[in-house]
């Protein structure tokens, strides 16, 4: 069942310790599939470089477990409150990058204080409340204070990305952490300066609308 969709989570999870997102099992990443609305997760406890097409998991969105014999992660119920509640998204990341969780560990957004930040995000990264890992707790604090970025920080936890799909999200779990730690080193210099609502605007539009091909 959704070969594609399996193969396409197995191989975007080996980005995320490529890219120094994550220590031997923690994080994890699903999908969407937009035909049956089925999400494909990777399996609690399983290290990145184990990890087959095959061990992925097809749940539904209320959590029951539709094709895999392995055990979904632990934070899978999160993972489908976003989706349950979030019909635009068909990816969502979860990583304990360092830089970026160094301000969720104070409890510190990241301020849009470079163009980067404006481009990729559209405004700052917020940082939600603390919630316990394992039931629909952390979803609930990315629903209600995400808002339009495509990151989050989790108070004393990691981080959250969503995206359209699952590449989308990994992409902004890369970026949030290239951000957080230039905005880190930058504070080592002095206190860096948002840069002003109606350029923010103007920035995003350019990257969302003119950048590329």
């Amino acid at each position: 069942m959704l070969e594609a969709l399996r193969e396409e989570i197995c191989q975007l999870h080996q980005e995320l310790p490529r890219w120094g997102l994550v220590t031997w099992t923690s994080g994890n990443l699903s999908g969407r599939d937009p035909g049956t609305g089925y999400v494909v997760i990777k399996p609690s406890g399983l290290r990145y470089e184990d990890l087959r097409p095959e061990h992925m998991v097809v749940v539904d969105l209320d959590g029951e477990v539709v094709e895999g014999d392995l055990k979904p992660s632990s934070d899978t119920a999160s993972h489908l409150y976003i989706y349950r509640h979030r019909p635009d998204v068909g990816g969502v990341v979860h990583t304990h990058s360092a830089y970026a969780t160094a301000f969720a560990a104070v409890g510190q957004p990241i301020p849009v204080c470079l163009t980067a930040i404006a481009d990729e995000f559209g405004c700052t990264i917020p940082c939600a409340g603390f919630a316990l890992i394992g039931g629909e707790e952390i979803g609930r604090e990315v629903v209600e204070n995400i808002g339009e970025s495509p990151a989050i920080l989790l108070k004393q936890h990691g981080v959250f990305t969503v995206g359209p799909d699952a590449t989308a999200a990994v992409k902004a779990s890369v970026m949030v952490e290239d951000v957080a730690r230039t905005v880190y080193l930058a504070r080592q210099l002095g206190e860096p300066e948002a840069i002003p609502e109606e350029a923010v605007r103007k920035l995003r539009r350019r990257y969302a609308e003119e950048y590329g091909q």
